[in-house]
């Protein structure tokens, strides 16, 4: 059980094999995942299914690691860049390399800065508070995003 959140947790060990910063990397990561399924449907799912196993797997290599937050876990930055970029998609944000450009680097802002509420939600516990700063932050991107499309289209 812990390869296997091991290997999540670390995006198949991607994690483990950091060019640059890991939220940097879970970003790309999350970024390169959502480009490479383009159907609604396809990216919905998967986006789901993400969001409901990062808390557990995030929150068991943490603790595995004997840290609150460990560089190599990037599984929850890959959700909350999803999520920045499905709420763009769905608020019918054009996904021209633009506005994906945008919605990445929004997600990267709220990310670092953690604005609130982003602050509040990585106070959770465990793994919850791993990966509801990210979610928070991908939630506050999208609509970031779709307000800068709407206001500059």
């Amino acid at each position: 059980m812990a390869w296997l959140t091991r290997f999540l947790a670390t995006v198949g060990l991607l994690g483990e094999h950091l060019p640059a910063p890991g939220t940097t990397v879970g970003s790309l990561l999350g970024l390169g995942l959502f480009l490479a399924f383009p159907g609604p449907g396809a990216r919905i799912g998967i986006g789901i299914g993400l969001t409901l196993v990062a808390p557990w797997a995030c929150g068991r290599e943490a603790a595995r690691r004997g840290e609150a937050d460990p560089s190599p876990v990037v599984l929850d930055e890959v959700v909350g860049q999803w999520w920045a970029l499905q709420i763009m998609m769905w608020t019918g944000v054009p996904p021209t390399s633009g506005w994906v450009l945008a919605g990445f680097a929004l997600f990267r802002l709220f990310d670092v800065l953690k604005p609130p509420p982003v602050r509040q939600a990585e106070l959770l516990p465990g793994g919850l508070g791993i990966v509801a700063d990210d979610l928070v932050a991908g939630v506050l991107a999208g609509l970031l995003g779709t307000l800068l499309n709407r206001a500059l289209v």
